[in-house]
């Protein structure tokens, strides 16, 4: 016989996790966003900084040296940044995941699918 508290405990046990779950993941994509946007108001400070030094070299090696390590600075600093936010959506995504990995998991078992092949 269907028990109506018993299907009204799961509903709202499976609410709240789903709740959970989608606070967990705004809380992660704020957290890029903010990485995101730090980085770009850093590499606009940088920028600035690199053109008010830029316009006072006297010489064309000089102004050649220092825009060079300049761009080889910003390249290393991007690299590490898209590293950085590569983790922070990976990160994401496993946690955005997890609750469903037990249900998953159950559900590829009673089916006889590896779970693997079913995600």
């Amino acid at each position: 016989m269907f028990n109506f508290d018993e299907a009204n405990r799961k509903g709202k046990e499976a609410m709240d996790a789903m709740l959970k779950n989608y606070a967990e993941i705004a809380k992660g994509f704020q957290a890029i966003a903010t990485e995101a946007s730090e980085y770009s108001k850093k590499s606009f400070q940088d920028a600035v900084a690199h053109m008010e030094s830029l316009a006072g070299v006297k010489s064309v090696e000089g102004a050649l040296e220092l825009q060079t390590n300049f761009v080889k600075g910003a390249y290393e600093g991007f690299v590490s940044e898209a590293t950085k936010l590569t983790e922070m959506y990976a990160d994401l995504a496993r946690n955005a995941y997890k609750p469903y990995e037990t249900p998953v998991a159950k559900a590829s078992k009673s089916v006889g699918v590896p779970a693997a092949a079913a995600a």
